[in-house]
């Protein structure tokens, strides 16, 4: 398995004008995996139908979106752990905070084992 990069100029953060500009990689991704690309590849591991793997995805999701929704962690085993955080602006003392200096909630995912492990092994390769 292998992930091209391409490399790209960047300035120093922070720096007004940028600063001293150095060279980094930036993935290039390969494309995306549709739902229906998806539950293709699953067939070929399982015995399931595509519409009861289709039901499950769509189940998986609503019940994600649900509990996130309610600050769930949500840990799919060797697949990784979904969590909700949010970011908001400051006040002077606990009690001066409210809620109104929430500025709004995202999901964190961090992979599994055996996906990070995957990750550790690929090669990369510069694209064209």
């Amino acid at each position: 398995m292998s992930i091209k990069y391409t490399v790209v100029e960047r300035g120093e953060p922070g720096v007004t004008g940028g600063g001293t500009k150095k060279w980094y990689a930036q993935i290039k991704t390969d494309g995306e995996l549709s739902i229906d690309q998806l539950v293709e590849e699953i067939e070929k591991f399982s015995a399931l139908s595509e519409a009861d793997i289709r039901g499950v995805i769509i189940a998986l999701e609503n019940v994600i979106q649900k509990q996130l929704a309610n600050g769930k962690i949500i840990r799919l085993d060797k697949l990784g752990s979904f969590y909700p955080s949010l970011s908001s602006g400051p006040s002077a003392t606990e009690n001066e905070f409210h809620a109104g200096l929430i500025k709004g909630a995202k999901v964190n995912y961090r992979p599994g084992k055996r996906i990070d492990d995957a990750l550790k092994t690929v090669t990369f390769i510069k694209a064209k």
